[in-house]
């Protein structure tokens, strides 16, 4: 298997060792019986995070192997390479 190391790897890594922390928080806080509406916003934001770093490693993907795996390309199928980047970017 071939290393694939991007330069967003790292931001995403300090997301997830962000949203780890926050997970640990709310566990805490189901153990001190704090309220559930503090523990919903919690789990929100570790929701949210993981999903930022998620969107950010296929976003990453895209821009960089997809790349290099189409190689060489008309111009047409470069615009259409590009449309799709940027449709992806809505999920």
């Amino acid at each position: 298997m071939t290393s694939h190391t991007h330069q967003t790897h790292p931001a995403i890594i300090k997301r997830l060792n962000r949203a780890r922390g926050h997970l640990q928080s709310v566990t805490q806080m189901i153990e001190d019986g704090r309220p559930c509406l503090d523990i919903a916003q919690q789990l929100h934001a570790v929701e949210k995070a993981i999903q930022q770093a998620k969107r950010t490693l296929v976003q990453d993907h895209i821009d960089h192997c997809l790349e290099e795996a189409l190689g060489p390309q008309t111009q047409a199928q470069r615009a259409h390479a590009e449309e799709f980047k940027a449709i992806a970017r809505y999920l």
